[in-house]
C-alpha cells in the first residue's frame, strides 16, 4: 500500500518513512502543504499521514481542500497540537485519526494498519487465498504453514493482488499502489517482480494463483 508522509521536520519524516518501509509499505514524502495537496491530487494514495503546522499551507487547509475535491483517502493527523479542541477540529474536518507528538512509531504503524484494513474492508489481521496466508501485522507470508521470504516490493504487490482477488488489476493500478513517485512507467519491472513472486508462492504441482489477463494485467484467484 502506498502512503504519503507530510512532515516539515525532515529528520522526523525520514524516521517515519523508515518505520513504514520496514513494514513493507511504499512511502512518498513531502514537507509543505502546497506540495502535499498537489501530490494527493496527482497520485493515488492509500493513506496520508499529515502534520498540521506546515509551511505554505497548513494541514487543516490541505485536508479541507482534499475533501472538497472528493478525495476520500484515509488521513491521520500527526501533530504537536495536543489539546482536545484541536482533536475535535481535526476529526470534524474529515480526518480518520489524530495522533499527537511525541509518539511511538509502533502505535503509528498500528493505527495505519487498522485504517487500511478498514478502508479495504479487511476484517481480520490476515489475508488468505487457497492455502496462502499473508499476515498483515507481522508482514509475513505462509503457504501450507511454511514461511516464504519476500522482498518489500514482492510483499506489497502480493498484498495488493490479494486485496483485489478475483479482479483484474492493470499495470497502471499496480504502479500507483506499489511503487513510489520515482517509478519508471516505461520499464518492465512489474512483469519481472510478478515472475519472481510466482516462483516463490506457486507450488511444484502446477497449481497457479497469479494469472495473466492478456492485454489488461493480472489477477490472483484459485484455479
Amino acid at each position: 500500500m502506498r502512503i504519503l508522509v507530510v512532515e516539515d521536520e525532515k529528520r522526523l519524516a525520514r524516521f517515519i518513512k523508515r518505520g513504514l518501509v520496514e513494514q513493507k509499505y511504499v512511502v512518498d514524502m513531502t514537507h509543505d502543504g502546497k506540495s502535499a495537496e498537489y501530490m494527493a491530487h496527482t497520485n493515488e494514495y492509500d493513506l496520508i499521514i499529515l502534520d498540521i503546522l506546515l509551511p505554505k499551507q497548513n494541514g487543516w487547509e490541505v485536508l479541507e481542500n482534499l475533501r472538497k475535491s472528493k478525495i476520500d483517502v484515509p488521513v491521520i493527523f500527526l501533530t504537536a497540537l495536543s489539546d482536545v479542541s484541536n482533536r475535535i477540529r481535526g476529526l470534524d474536518k474529515g480526518a480518520d485519526d489524530y495522533l499527537t507528538k511525541p509518539f511511538a512509531i509502533g502505535e503509528l504503524i498500528a493505527r495505519v494498519n487498522a485504517l487500511l484494513r478498514r478502508a479495504y474492508k479487511v476484517s481480520k489481521s490476515s489475508l488468505k487465498i487457497d492455502n496462502l496466508e499473508l499476515e498483515l501485522n507481522s508482514r509475513k507470508v505462509f503457504r501450507d504453514g511454511q514461511e516464504i521470504q519476500l522482498t518489500n516490493k514482492e510483499f506489497a504487490l502480493l498484498e495488493y493482488l490479494i486485496i483485489n482477488k478475483n479482479k483484474v488489476v492493470t499495470r497502471t493500478m499496480i504502479a500507483e499502489h506499489v511503487w513510489d513517485i520515482h517509478f519508471d512507467t516505461g520499464s518492465n519491472v512489474i512483469d519481472v517482480i510478478i515472475n519472481f513472486l510466482r516462483k516463490k508462492i506457486e507450488t511444484d504441482n502446477g497449481k497457479k494463483l497469479i494469472h495473466t489477463v492478456r492485454g489488461l494485467g493480472y489477477m490472483i484467484k484459485e484455479e
